[in-house]
């Protein structure tokens, strides 16, 4: 089984990773797919995943957010 992950170059601000579960595929594939679900300039999610594509990484908007009431690294609760 051939997993590839490629970078996403076609769109400048998606760096998103995407890759196809249990299933070969080849850069023309995904060239193709991320062409075709591109629509001016933004790239359409729901496009890609009825293609059988998985985001790897979420976008950036969909990162995981600090909060702001943990703890910073190797601090421990007071007693």
């Amino acid at each position: 089984m051939l997993l590839i992950t490629l970078a996403m170059t076609a769109c400048g601000t998606d760096t998103r990773e995407w890759m196809k579960l249990n299933q070969t595929y080849t850069t023309a594939e995904f060239r193709r797919d991320l062409q075709q679900c591109t629509v001016k300039g933004k790239l359409d999610d729901d496009c890609m995943k009825a293609r059988g594509w998985v985001a790897v990484t979420p976008p950036k908007a969909e990162q995981k957010k600090e909060d702001p009431l943990s703890l910073p690294a190797g601090r421990s609760p007071r007693r």
